[in-house]
């Protein structure tokens, strides 16, 4: 299912894209964009892991980084890795205050996780393996294929639209949409964008929350750490790197944006309160209890003092 999910969402984005070319070109335009369209899906496939690890200045890391955070976060994702039966991915940090994780890659002898040098600090080692657990339980659903391509077509598409706005307003015949469709183009095609991107992510979200559960075996750990996530996003620990390329926010465990005032209607994932509910039944079910946490970050964010400060 899940390829036939990555299949429709590239027939999808494609559409928008031909549509686009559509509204700028006419037919011509339309050709133009199917054109490009195919060779963005292609280049997508096989290298757009690469892209989104290089916008977030992801580095590679192994068990023989000197610092002690960092080492127990890659034992940890290997041992969970051997468990899920997974091969060994390529683990990642990302320098940024705000505590998240995604996972990428073509599949899963291709792929790797991230984890900001937040989450190393703000998290507890077990809410930071439930975190991990989760990201590679996408990996093992072949998520990860979908969230990347999606987060590099969704953001052409953005930049097509962007186009078409300033440069679409020509009145010549052969300009269909004119200025008017290029308006129109402008604005929908990202809203239309992300709604293809909202119709997966979020039942994918709750199955890798649930699959994550059971690879690390604690599902109250990751409940605590989505609400740790989550109060440290709004409360003002920005990723700005999220900021500026939003189309990659699906990707993570937690949507990165601050986005304060967003209507929640176009947000990529699940409440945070229900994926927790739904963790906290899982754990009522394997017969363990959930810690109560009260997190407060600070409300001007900033950097908190540790190994990387």
């Amino acid at each position: 299912m899940n390829h036939f999910k990555t299949y429709m969402l590239l027939a999808g984005l494609t559409a928008l894209f031909m549509g686009a070319g559509y509204l700028i070109g006419g037919p011509t335009g339309m050709l133009i964009a199917l054109v490009f369209a195919l060779a963005l899906n292609a280049f997508s496939y096989w290298n757009a892991d690469k892209i989104v690890l290089r916008t977030y200045g992801a580095q590679e890391v192994d068990e023989s980084h000197p610092e002690p955070l960092i080492r127990n976060y890659v034992v940890d994702v290997v041992a969970m890795a051997a468990k899920a039966g997974l091969p060994r991915p390529r683990v990642t940090v990302i320098d940024s205050d705000q505590p998240n994780a995604f996972a990428t890659g073509r599949d899963p002898a291709h792929a790797a996780v991230a984890a900001t040098t937040g989450l190393l600090r703000l998290l507890t080692r077990d809410e930071i393996r439930g975190v991990m657990a989760h990201e590679l339980a996408h990996v093992k659903n072949r998520d990860t294929l979908t969230m990347t391509v999606t987060a590099t077509i969704a953001g052409a598409i953005s930049a097509l639209a962007n186009f078409a706005f300033f440069f679409g307003g020509s009145r010549d015949e052969d300009n269909r949409g004119g200025l008017i469709g290029a308006i129109a183009i402008a604005i929908l095609a990202p809203i239309a964008a992300m709604l293809v991107q909202m119709a997966i992510s979020r039942a994918r979200e709750y199955e890798a929350d649930r699959i994550g559960a059971a690879i690390g075996g604690d599902p109250a750990a990751l409940a605590r750490a989505l609400e740790k996530i989550e109060a440290y996003a709004r409360g003002g620990y920005v990723n700005y790197d999220a900021e500026r390329n939003p189309a990659t926010a699906h990707m993570f465990i937690i949507n990165p944006l601050n986005g304060k005032g967003a209507d929640s209607l176009f947000s990529t994932h699940p409440s945070t309160q229900n994926r927790v509910e739904a963790l906290m039944r899982l754990g009522v079910g394997q017969g363990t209890r959930r810690a109560t946490t009260t997190v407060v970050p600070p409300s001007g964010g900033g950097r908190n003092p540790g190994p990387w400060s």
